[in-house]
């Protein structure tokens, strides 16, 4: 379902370039636990997560197309042991060849849906994130050229889609929803483009970088 944007929402480039600019990764990218809100994060949670915590790195592939910057997101194979059949940015878990958890993300982009680094310009980084699942994702940024071919493969990823940046920046789109975790609810965004839902991880990473562009 496609929904009107606002026009104060369009942005180009330079705009994420620059509004990402002195964004770093992170010295240690599983330090996260101790930052958490605890009115979002429950303590059972919290006390999983410290000290068990997998770095893991995804690339948010930003591609101009026709003068209007798009969002590349997957829909994950519902055959994977995590997040099977979800949608998310391509990235993965870091390994020990990797050098930090940029390399990891563009890695398993590249493994993932066949876009080589040389085609990926990283702009910027936003915070790390723990998921349920056990990892601390930091989400890279990167603006991915337009003429980067895909080479999917289909044992992690059963196809992609691109979202326009300016519907996900675009407050109005918000779908208001709920997330159940230790027998609690806790309030959630998820985002519906067309016949795709976009929520959890992948949702609050959006938000997280609608904040920064927006300088919310």
């Amino acid at each position: 379902m496609e929904s009107s944007i606002n026009s104060d929402v369009f942005l180009t480039s330079e705009d994420i370039r620059y509004r990402l600019r002195g964004t770093e990764l992170p010295s240690n990218p599983i330090d996260v636990v101790a930052s958490l809100d605890g009115s979002r994060w429950l303590e059972p949670m919290r006390e999983q997560l410290s000290g068990t915590l997998r770095a893991a790195g995804v690339l948010v592939p930003i591609i101009e197309r026709d003068g209007s910057l798009h969002v590349l997101l997957t829909q994950r194979s519902a055959e994977l042991k995590h997040h099977a059949g979800q949608v998310s940015f391509p990235g993965g878990q870091m390994e020990d060849h990797d050098g930090n958890v940029e390399e990891a993300a563009l890695r398993e982009t590249e493994e993932e849906v066949g876009i080589d680094a040389e085609h990926i310009s990283v702009v910027g980084y936003l915070n790390t994130m723990p998921t349920v699942t056990g990892y601390a994702v930091t989400p890279i940024v990167g603006l991915v050229a337009a003429a980067a071919e895909l080479d999917i493969d289909k044992s992690e990823v059963e196809y992609t889609f691109e979202v326009p940046l300016p519907f996900l920046l675009d407050a109005s789109n918000d779908i208001r929803g709920e997330l159940t975790s230790y027998d609690r609810k806790l309030p959630a965004v998820e985002f519906h483009w067309e016949n795709e839902r976009i929520w959890g991880a992948t949702a609050f990473m959006i938000l997280s970088l609608r904040k920064v562009l927006l300088k919310q």
